[in-house]
C-alpha cells in the first residue's frame, strides 16, 4: 500500500509539473491525525503490580487526534486470569483534551477499563485523569491523578462499590542527539480496591528508553513496597507480583 502511495505522489508530482494552474487545487493537510503502535515486552506492569504473572505481555494501541485538542483511542494487552476473574484481556477505552501553552502541556481525559470474558464479575470501570508536564530543554516533569469515583467494578469484597486515588510524578531527562531518555515515577494509591489487591501502596520506577526511527527499546526496574501475590485462577505458579523486577520491551509505532 506504501509503494503504490509513493508512486501516485510521483505521478501527481509529474501532472503539477506539466500544469502549474493545478498546484492551488492541492487538498489540505487534514485536521486529524491517526497514530498506533505495537509492544511485546516481558511483564506488564500496571502501577507497580504485574498484570501477567511476570510472563510476557503484547500490546497494542491506536488513538485519532484532532488539531483543536480533542483525541479519542483504545490500548489493549493480555493479561493473566487472576486479574479480571478469569478474562485474559484488558482493553482500555480513552478520550480526552491535551493542549501545550508555552512549554506546559496539559492534558485530561476519561479511561474505561474493559475485561472481557470476566465470568460474569463486572470487573470493568470508569477513571478520570488529569496531568500536566512542562519541559526545560532536556529535562522534563510531569504531576498526574487518575480518581475514579466508588464502582461495582473496583469492589474488593469489603463494600458494594469502591473508589479510587492514584497520584505520581515523573522526571525525566532526554540525552541530546542520542534518542536515549530516562524517566523516573513514583505513584501512590491512596484507597483500597480490586486493581490494588485491597490494599494503599507506593510504587517506583526508572526507565531507560532509546528510539530509533518506529521503534522504541526500553529497560525498566520497577519495585513497590508491598507483597502481593497473584494466586492463578487456572492453577500456575503464585508470584509476589509486586516485588521489585526489570521489564525490557519493545515497541513499534506506525
Amino acid at each position: 500500500m506504501r509503494a503504490l502511495t509513493k508512486a501516485c505522489v510521483a505521478l501527481a508530482f509529474g501532472t503539477m509539473a506539466a500544469v502549474p494552474a493545478l498546484a492551488d487545487d492541492a487538498a489540505p493537510p487534514s485536521a486529524f491525525t491517526i497514530t498506533g503502535g505495537a509492544t511485546l515486552t516481558s511483564d506488564y506492569r500496571f502501577r507497580g503490580l504485574s498484570q501477567t504473572n511476570k510472563r510476557f505481555a503484547i500490546q497494542g494501541t491506536i488513538g485519532v487526534s484532532h488539531e483543536s485538542g480533542f483525541y479519542v483511542g483504545t490500548w489493549g494487552s493480555s493479561i493473566d486470569d487472576y486479574v479480571a476473574n478469569g478474562g485474559d484481556q484488558e482493553i482500555d477505552l480513552y478520550g480526552g483534551y491535551k493542549k501545550t501553552f508555552d512549554g506546559t502541556t496539559v492534558d485530561v481525559g476519561m479511561l474505561y477499563y474493559y475485561y472481557p470474558g470476566s465470568g460474569g464479575i463486572n470487573s470493568d470501570f470508569f477513571e478520570p485523569y488529569a496531568n500536566v508536564s512542562h519541559s526545560f530543554g532536556p529535562v522534563g516533569v510531569k504531576v498526574g491523578t487518575n480518581f475514579a469515583w466508588k464502582q461495582h467494578g473496583l469492589s474488593d469484597g469489603t463494600e458494594d462499590r469502591r473508589g479510587g486515588f492514584y497520584a505520581y510524578v515523573e522526571p525525566s531527562f532526554s540525552i541530546p542527539n542520542t534518542g536515549v531518555t530516562l524517566t523516573g515515577h513514583v505513584g501512590r494509591s491512596f484507597v483500597h480496591n480490586y486493581i490494588t489487591f485491597g490494599q494503599k501502596y507506593t510504587d517506583w520506577s526508572l526507565t531507560a528508553a532509546y528510539t530509533w526511527k518506529a521503534l522504541t527499546f526500553s529497560a525498566a526496574y520497577t519495585d513497590t513496597n508491598k507483597d502481593l501475590y497473584s494466586y492463578p485462577l487456572g492453577g500456575g505458579k503464585n508470584r509476589n507480583i509486586s516485588k521489585g523486577g526489570f521489564v525490557g520491551a519493545v515497541a513499534v509505532a506506525f
